[in-house]
């Protein structure tokens, strides 16, 4: 593909997070925490045609790589996902996003009653009970939660 048929110019260093599911780039940003305020370069397409899904989202944050904790909690947004390396412009690693079978202190549990919603910090952790429909299971009161019901833990 030529330079001039790129919809989103290409970037130096940082992440590509890819085939995101259609509408769900912002809530990535949110689950990630990117919100422009770090100075990177931050750029999100939504709804750009795709041959895999019809229609994606896609961003670019220039100067960031992501790791363990910030990869899990993509799995559960967009679950299709590919996040894709990049350094001086070349891909050096892509992988695709998998969900684990239990997320720790990522998502809060939405039951006001459960012990870690107290004042004391503990960390929740929520068992993956069906990774196709995304439905989670808090460890500690039992509620079954689906991936709207999540609540994000900020991370410190």
């Amino acid at each position: 593909m030529e330079q001039s048929d790129l919809l989103v110019r290409r970037i130096k260093d940082g992440t590509v997070i890819d085939h995101i599911n259609e509408g769900k780039g912002l809530n990535v940003l949110e689950a990630l925490e990117i919100d422009g305020s770090s100075g990177n370069v931050i750029t999100i397409a939504l709804n750009m045609p795709s041959g895999k899904l019809k229609k994606k989202d896609m961003i670019k944050v220039e100067g960031r790589f992501l790791e363990g904790d910030d990869t899990n909690r993509l799995a559960v947004i967009a679950p299709s996902s590919t996040v894709n390396i990049i350094k001086d412009y070349k891909l050096v690693e892509k992988r695709r996003v998998s969900l684990p079978n239990q997320i720790e202190d990522i998502f809060r549990c939405s039951n006001p009653d459960c012990i870690t919603n107290s004042q004391e910090h503990i960390e929740s952790i929520m068992e993956v009970i069906d990774k196709d429909k995304l439905v989670l299971k808090c460890r500690y009161c039992g509620r079954i939660l689906d991936v709207n019901d999540l609540i994000i833990q900020k991370k410190n």
